[in-house]
């Protein structure tokens, strides 16, 4: 699983997830790509199934790039606790996607695989997503 080897702070707060992306939202290394259409929190087994999705469909073809990584700590408290006593404990990492930010990048491999590789993945993530082709 993704997750930072080292973070500065613990805990963060949730924050909120109005606008656009303005960085990351255009295809730089690949030639198709995964754009999302909503904010969303994603988890690293989200990201990690996604891209599991995709090299299977490519059976050793083509590259992926991963354009997001999760580096916002999530914390959870124990069920049936009482107000107060302060924030939960960490659980988990997960990645803030804005509208407008490419999550997977492909190359090296014609659009017919790419488009169906990209489409099993968009299922695996939990926000609306889009098939772009750069140029």
């Amino acid at each position: 699983m993704l997750s930072p080897q080292k973070t500065r702070f613990r805990k963060q707060h949730r924050g909120r997830m109005k606008g656009i992306s303005y960085r990351g939202n255009n295809i730089c290394f690949g030639k198709y790509g995964l754009k999302a259409l909503e904010p969303a929190w994603i988890t690293p087994r989200q990201i990690e199934a996604g891209r599991r999705a995709i090299t299977r469909k490519f059976r050793r073809g083509g590259k992926i790039w991963v354009r997001v990584f999760p580096d916002k700590p999530v914390t959870v408290r124990s069920s049936e606790t009482r107000m107060g006593s302060g924030k939960g404990s960490h659980k988990y990492f997960v990645a803030v996607v804005k509208p407008g930010l490419i999550l997977y990048e492909i190359g090296g491999v014609t659009e017919n695989i790419a488009k169906r590789a990209i489409l099993i993945a968009a299922s695996k993530m939990p926000m609306q997503t889009q098939f772009i082709i750069s140029g």
